[in-house]
């Protein structure tokens, strides 16, 4: 059983079992009473943007999608990739190239959704702000600033739309840079954290920063480190743009996580471990940012090496994804219990060699792979009833696609 801790002591007592359901069940109240308004505001928004396109896109046109890749490596693109998609059935069209941009293995979209972001995965990482026209044409890059750390692979925006977050795999640290309000360009670095403790975990040389993300409740920022087998929690200073450890959350040695996704209620996560191949569902305090996971969990492929990429959670609470990159699969979870637990119900081929990052389109009725070794991307129809997934036809080539991002 992993622990989760206290930031401000630096050590706390291991959660058992009963402490984990308790805080499960203070969870559930919580989604019942005092915490529904969160989860329906965002599906209002995500039904105002499908009533009315993206980025002033008219409704039912063919929409604009972005696609991460590397550029230093065999097979790979010359910067980032321009298309666009039907939305009715998931078919794709290359449209171009933002070239110049070095190894963009990440991307996202602005709270605005009129400025885009993307990491610059080398030794000496930077992130790149790109402006988005508004109704369409390609994007303008606005400048790239250093990361602070190397071989950064993630990052997202806050949703107050001033800061980006940013994770660095080779050094295993976290960065902030300010984003001006109106044109969407980076400021320089207005922090860098390196997690130096706890140690490493089996077989890994360091810390190895994978994820960073702003939890549903605004307060605090959790970062998912896969070389330190640790989630840790952080409240960011949104004056100064600085980032402050609150807590973290131990897994058992070797799981090796990777990604971490909230359920819509906030108060439970749901952890893909890279290294183990499991999953696990993690409860959430937002008054104190503690993460709390529980017992590891199949994801669904067998025996043999995996290599757990990405959940996605549906809007509504009710279903959720796992991308399996060595089993080439998605595996398919009901949500029960009010977010408290993951059943497993299938998995389906994803039609592609390695799918690495997976992403649903805004109004959720289309699934997207980026399928890193096959050079492909493919689409799925989701049911909205049961959950399952329907190929939607062939695959899209594109050089080695490592993100997708459907507006």
């Amino acid at each position: 059983m992993s622990a989760g801790r206290d930031g401000a002591s630096g050590a706390g007592a291991g959660v058992g079992r009963r402490q984990f359901l308790g805080l499960a069940a203070v969870g559930v109240a919580g989604v019942a009473v005092g915490h529904a308004s969160p989860a329906r505001d965002r599906q209002e928004r995500r039904d105002r943007q499908v009533r009315r396109g993206p980025a002033g896109y008219p409704p039912r046109a063919e929409r604009p999608l972005f696609l991460g890749t590397y550029t230093s490596k065999a097979g790979g693109g010359t910067g980032i990739g321009l298309a666009t998609y039907d939305p009715a059935q998931g078919r794709i069209a290359a449209t171009g190239v933002v070239a110049g941009v070095a190894d963009p293995s990440y991307l996202a979209l602005a709270p605005s959704g009129r400025a885009l972001y993307a990491v610059d995965e080398q030794e000496e990482g930077g992130v790149t702000a790109l402006r988005l026209p508004p109704g369409g044409g390609p994007p303008e890059v606005l400048g790239t600033q250093p990361a602070g750390g190397a071989g950064p692979c993630h990052l997202s925006v806050h949703p107050g739309g001033r800061w980006l977050l940013s994770a660095h795999y080779l050094s295993g640290s976290v960065a902030v840079h300010p984003v001006d309000p109106r044109s969407g360009a980076l400021g320089a670095r207005t922090d860098l954290v390196v997690h130096t403790a706890p140690q490493p975990g089996p077989g890994q040389d360091g810390p190895h920063a994978h994820q960073i993300i702003t939890a549903p409740d605004g307060r605090h920022v959790l970062a998912v480190d896969l070389g330190n087998d640790t989630v840790y929690t952080y409240r960011l200073d949104e004056r100064a743009g600085r980032l402050r450890q609150v807590s973290y959350a131990t897994l058992r040695p070797g799981a090796g996580p990777r990604h971490l996704t909230f359920h819509p209620s906030g108060a439970f996560a749901y952890l893909a471990n890279e290294v183990d191949n499991t999953v696990v569902v993690c409860g959430y305090e937002r008054w104190s940012g503690r993460l709390t996971p529980g017992a590891p969990q199949s994801t669904g492929t067998g025996a043999g090496t995996n290599y757990p990429a990405q959940f996605l959670v549906t809007g509504n609470g009710r279903f959720a994804y796992l991308a399996n990159r060595g089993h080439n699969s998605l595996t398919r979870y009901a949500v029960e219990a009010a977010g408290a637990r993951l059943r497993l119900l299938d998995t389906v081929p994803v039609g592609g060699d390695f799918p690495r990052q997976i992403a649903f389109s805004p109004d959720e009725r289309l699934l997207f792979a980026a399928n890193q070794k096959s050079g492909s991307v493919t689409v799925f129809s989701v049911d909205p009833e049961t959950g399952e997934l329907a190929g939607t036809g062939g695959p899209f080539a594109a050089p080695m696609p490592v993100c997708v991002l459907p507006l």
